[in-house]
């Protein structure tokens, strides 16, 4: 019974790791510059923080990825937004949170 546990989970890690994809390469040029316009908050969620727009390195060009009116995961937290960060292998996008 152990040997098939063990061999389960080895096929299950197997598994799962054989769809992961290396992140993608930063890319040498800086993005575009944001494009959009923040909507009014929504009557009904007036709570709600807004996760702008950013562009996304994505099959060797940006890509827009429009923002959305976010709930926040507990009361007090505040949004810090993502970034394009320059380092010396190129423009990284650092990833927004909560905190």
């Amino acid at each position: 019974m152990r040997r098939f546990v063990t061999a389960a989970c080895v096929m299950i890690l197997a598994a799962a790791t054989a769809y992961t994809q290396p992140p993608p390469p930063p890319t040498t040029a800086p993005p575009p510059p944001p494009r959009e316009t923040i909507p009014p908050i929504p009557p009904a969620h007036p709570h709600w923080v807004w996760q702008g727009g950013h562009y996304r390195w994505y099959g060797g060009q940006y890509v827009w990825v429009p923002g959305e009116y976010m709930r926040p995961p507990h009361p007090g937290y505040r949004w810090y937004p993502g970034r394009w960060r320059q380092t010396p292998r190129g423009f990284v996008w650092i990833d927004g949170h909560w905190r």
